[in-house]
């Protein structure tokens, strides 16, 4: 089992930065990708960013050239650096974690951080 802690959320006014972090503790030797989703009230949860054990990132349409995926594989957390804020932006962000145990890669979910951006 994979225990994910995530910090950094809060209210934030347009144009402003944030920087979440999660931290992955248990059997997490075996990570490999790791990813951010958010879910914004009435919309569909929506993947804004995702990084490879090889460091190769991909972002939403929505965030690209605003927000930043980055990992530190010694401290086994994921990193989300947003700047440039927009109201859209407001949801509960959620960090995930692939394990891979030898046969399949097993998916952990953070317990989920709310940003609102707000003037």
């Amino acid at each position: 089992q994979v225990q994910l802690v995530e910090s950094g959320g809060g209210e934030v006014q347009p144009g402003g930065s944030l920087r979440l972090s999660c931290a992955a503790s248990g059997s997490a030797s075996g990570i490999t990708a790791m990813t951010w989703y958010r879910r914004a009230p009435g919309k569909e949860r929506e993947e804004v960013a995702g990084i490879t054990s090889g460091g190769s990132t991909n972002y939403a349409d929505s965030v690209k050239g605003r927000f930043a995926i980055s990992r530190d594989n010694a401290k086994n957390t994921v990193y989300l650096q947003m700047n440039s804020l927009k109201p859209e932006d407001t949801a509960v962000y959620y960090c995930g974690v692939g394990v891979f145990d030898g046969d399949y890669t097993e998916w952990f979910w953070g317990q989920g951080t709310q940003v609102t951006v707000s003037s």
